[in-house]
């Protein structure tokens, strides 16, 4: 008789997850220390020429970089984790012996699936605490050829903005709204595409009307005429009308490097301030969608677990769960890039693989053993 709970048993349920739980785990460390060593050689080189680096430096870069490759690989681990766990379940007719008592395949399954919504729920923390901090601080690492580490900066760094004809260049950006304050200003004036006149002032603010921004003035701003070759004594210079604070404040807010709370506040300023955010709403959807695939990978990896293993057909069972997770990790970064150009809305390009493959693996599971 076909047992109806949830798991079939408590002692079973355990005695799965924990196989299931050791042999991801043993996977991702095996993976982790092959790639970080790999990625470690290609970047040693860069790393060691800049003057005074040494051991210290390369595990500094090893400590930001880690996370990366552990946030990156961990489904990946899960799915080589399921397959693995299955498939000497399915070789030593452990499988057979639970079907036979009465266990159906949902119920094989299930503890994987609710320890995989553990490793979900770890990896989203995991992402949020770490990566995306190790993430900013790489990137600014690299960005000075991993010499001595600036200090976090407030506010935008090396901010383009486009004013009509006009480009303005800001070495930072700081403040919100009306508050807002530009450093290292370059102001390149153009008319009809040509160059006219150079303008270098070393701070800039927003200029008010009814507490509304209309536009920017430079204080001890040179103004430099290509076509005369003058050079005016310093003054103040209004420039940027019409040009919103968070043109320069947002400029470059990646979701990679943003919290789902700090990523949600910018996307919300940026739609304020008029500015297109769809490559921005997919990375906030996909900070959920993505630790949640590796709820995933017991469903598409299942085909390994039933079947004859005397059959030979074992190895055909594997490649195929193989086949199926590994398509989803590319229909995912495909839907993911259509986003991020715009081709496909935020919610459809974070979840529609995952919904895809649910359906999938659902479909293959029922009509093979159900």
């Amino acid at each position: 008789m076909i047992q109806l709970s949830f798991f079939s048993s408590r002692t079973l349920a355990l005695y799965m997850a924990r196989t299931f739980l050791v042999r991801t785990v043993a996977v991702l460390a095996a993976l982790v220390v092959v790639l970080q060593t790999l990625d470690l050689l290609g970047e040693s080189g860069d790393i060691l020429a800049y003057p005074g680096n040494g051991d210290a430096a390369l595990w500094h870069y090893v400590a930001l970089r880690l996370p990366q490759i552990v946030a990156r690989f961990l489904p990946f681990s899960v799915l080589l984790g399921t397959l693995i766990t299955l498939v000497s379940l399915n070789q030593n007719s452990e499988v057979i012996a639970m079907k036979a008592g009465g266990v159906s395949a949902h119920q094989i399954l299930a503890p994987l699936v609710v320890a995989s919504l553990a490793i979900a729920g770890f990896s989203f923390a995991f992402n949020e605490r770490l990566v995306t901090r190790a993430s900013a601080t790489l990137d600014r690492w690299q960005a000075v050829d991993y010499g001595p580490l600036p200090a976090a900066p407030r506010g935008a760094q090396d901010v383009w903005v486009r004013a009509g004809d006009d480009i303005i260049h800001a070495a930072s950006a700081g403040g919100r709204g009306a508050a807002t304050r530009l450093a290292g200003v370059t102001i390149y004036s153009r008319q009809a595409g040509a160059l006219r006149r150079i303008i270098i002032a070393p701070q800039a603010q927003a200029r008010l009307d009814q507490g509304r921004v209309i536009g920017w003035r430079a204080t001890g701003a040179k103004l430099f005429d290509v076509v005369s070759g003058r050079l005016a004594p310093p003054s103040s210079f209004d420039f940027g009308a019409g040009v919103s604070p968070e043109q320069f404040t947002l400029s470059n807010v990646s979701a990679d490097d943003r919290s789902l709370l700090q990523l949600g506040q910018e996307i919300n300023e940026l739609d304020a301030a008029g500015r297109p955010t769809g490559p921005l709403k997919a990375g906030w959807w996909h900070k959920i969608s993505g630790p949640l695939s590796a709820v995933l990978m017991p469903l598409l990896a299942g085909t390994a677990a039933f079947g004859l293993a005397r059959s030979g057909a074992l190895f055909v069972r594997a490649v195929i769960g193989m086949v199926l997770g590994f398509a989803y990790f590319v229909a995912d970064n495909f839907a993911l890039a259509m986003g991020n150009l715009g081709a496909y809305p935020p919610l459809l390009a974070a979840w529609a693989p995952f919904f895809l493959f649910l359906m999938i693996g659902e479909t293959v599971l029922v009509r093979t053993e159900e």
